[in-house]
């Protein structure tokens, strides 16, 4: 019988592979075993165990009581860092410091949330060791001219370094989920801040990737008072710019809208 209960409204699914459970521990561990490490949604702890087992720094955050008062039982020196608390709504720097990594079985029904939280932290967090839905590991790691590229994959890449890592199947889990699923690595790039309007470039972004199948001068014709207006950019479509070719289209509707 399994220690914790499954809970379908949390999109819990429990990887009960040890092996990949050290490797996906061990990815991060690679690049930073100092800094703290914040694990989102411990389950029965088959990350926590490898976390404990190499003695670093880290702190469980789950929003299930079950699981985590399951893991306090199993890891009573250990009890102060296991918190009953939501990462999506929590203090990050409040409880682990002004810099930390993630780390995570992510429930796929927020990872997309988890990763805009990363983003708010990017300052923060220099390393993000996840198992993601098979199809949303892929967009975030994906490079311009796909159809799965968009908006998170722009913002991700904007500030990260994405690796894909390995792909893991149904069977390891309880209970399997439909899909497969897949395990990247978020690395910090040296961007402190992009050359741009930060704000307006996220605008742009998600204006474009909205209505996707237009040209991004029909999708972003309200952010301009000229419709005559002229840049190579304007013809494509979002999918076929990197980064950079978004911050020049940044730069270029700031500089029209504020003539």
């Amino acid at each position: 019988m399994h220690p914790v209960k499954a809970k379908k409204h949390l999109g819990q699914h429990f990887l009960n592979d040890n092996t990949i459970a050290e490797n996906i521990v061990n990815a991060i561990l690679d690049k930073d075993n100092i800094t703290p490490i914040i694990e989102v949604g411990p389950g029965t702890g088959v990350l926590t165990q490898f976390l404990v087992k190499q003695s670093v720094n880290f702190f469980a955050m789950d929003v299930d009581e079950e699981s985590i008062n399951y893991l306090k039982n199993n890891y009573h020196e250990k009890k102060d860092n296991l918190l009953l608390a939501d990462f999506l709504e929590s203090d990050l720097q409040k409880i682990a410091g002004t810099k930390f990594n993630v780390i995570g079985n992510f429930p796929y029904n927020i990872s997309s949330q988890i990763m805009f939280k990363v983003l708010e932290h990017k300052n923060n967090v220099n390393y993000v060791v996840g198992m993601f839905q098979k199809e949303v590991a892929m967009r975030l790691a994906e490079k311009p001219g796909s159809k799965v590229y968009g908006i998170l994959s722009v913002l991700l890449q904007a500030y990260y370094d994405i690796e894909y890592l390995f792909t893991v199947n149904e069977n390891v889990f309880t209970p399997p989920p439909k899909v497969k699923s897949a395990v990247i690595r978020l690395t910090r790039n040296s961007v402190e801040k992009l050359n741009c309007n930060e704000d307006l470039f996220k605008k742009v972004v998600k204006t474009t990737f909205n209505q996707r199948r237009k040209t991004i001068r029909n999708s972003v014709r309200t952010l301009f008072n000229n419709n005559e207006l002229r840049h190579p950019l304007l013809d494509k479509r979002p999918e076929q710019l990197s980064v950079n070719q978004f911050v020049e289209l940044t730069n270029f509707i700031e500089e029209q809208t504020s003539v």
